[in-house]
């Protein structure tokens, strides 16, 4: 099930993160998981938005004015293809159009097929290119969505 996260949620989001994000591909790309501070104190920043799923997976967004980011989502490879970064993205993009956000961006690798496709599926669409963005030099594409409040 997933909840809504909280400060005291951080060294859970940072333990999820880093399953995924500490080995292979993903570290070499994408550098250092984050760390239980640097969750603690995101999730405590107006506009955040932050959710976990004890079955592995979180997600992390901010929202200012009419615009969002989702900083981060991991869903450790155990929990994978069954439609929880599905869910964590939707959740996501329907509180932070509740907030008053009217479109959300985001940043992807372009090695990175499977987040790609999930992104594509929930609305997003290439408005950017940020070159040698990532650790390793890779480049990262700028995705963005348009959020619509339900009434």
């Amino acid at each position: 099930m997933i909840l809504r996260a909280c400060p005291a949620d951080a060294a859970a989001m940072a333990a999820i993160h880093a399953q995924v994000f500490a080995a292979g591909a993903e570290a070499a790309a994408w550098g250092r998981p984050w760390g239980e501070d640097s969750f603690a104190i995101q999730l405590g920043l107006p506009g955040a938005l932050g959710f976990i799923d004890s079955s592995g997976g979180m997600l992390l967004a901010r929202v200012l004015g009419p615009e969002a980011e989702l900083l981060t989502i991991a869903v450790i490879p155990e929990a994978r293809r069954r439609g929880l970064g599905a869910a964590l993205l939707s959740l996501a993009m329907s509180e932070a159009a509740s907030a008053g956000a009217e479109r959300i961006v985001l940043e992807v690798g372009t090695t990175n097929e499977a987040a790609f496709a999930l992104y594509k599926k929930a609305g997003f669409a290439l408005v950017g290119l940020r070159r040698a963005y990532y650790a390793d030099r890779s480049d990262a594409l700028l995705l963005a969505a348009r959020l619509l409040r339900q009434a």
